[in-house]
């Protein structure tokens, strides 16, 4: 007998969805990373502004540490996307508003427009969560 189609239908979805947060993660611990160990590479590659180093790197450190937890919630998720659906809400929400964030800042800032990819980013990761979390989030 071979299986339905709900169920490989599901199986798919569950397997994007991890994929999804465990490609989020990476994303935004290399993020984390860069701010502190090299954040003109970041900036440099967007063309953005840095604060005044070294008495600025101090935000930069608050935000590589946020990132970081961020990924540590994302792959608890990925691990058990059920236990941890509320996580996948917040991480699908959290993208989107932080898209458009991104995407208000750049389009107000003139030397902001480095903010784009990030905010197409934030974006396509939110909307690939969402695309396979509702579907089987019950």
């Amino acid at each position: 007998m071979t299986l339905t189609s709900p169920f490989v239908r599901r199986f798919r979805l569950l397997a994007l969805l991890r994929a999804s947060l465990v490609a989020a993660a990476v994303y935004d611990l290399g993020f984390a990373v860069l701010m502190v160990a090299a954040p003109e590479v970041p900036a440099r590659l967007f063309d953005l502004p840095l604060p005044p180093l070294p008495r600025g790197a101090f935000y930069l450190w608050i935000l590589a540490t946020l990132l970081a937890m961020l990924a540590c919630l994302y792959l608890a998720a990925a691990y058990d996307p059920r236990r941890y659906s509320v996580i996948i809400a917040v991480a699908i929400g959290g993208r989107m508003v932080g898209a458009l964030a991104f995407l208000v800042a750049a389009l107000l800032g003139p030397d902001l427009r480095g903010l784009l990819p990030l905010a197409a980013a934030d974006f396509a990761f939110g909307a690939v969560h969402a695309a396979a979390w509702f579907p089987i989030r019950s």
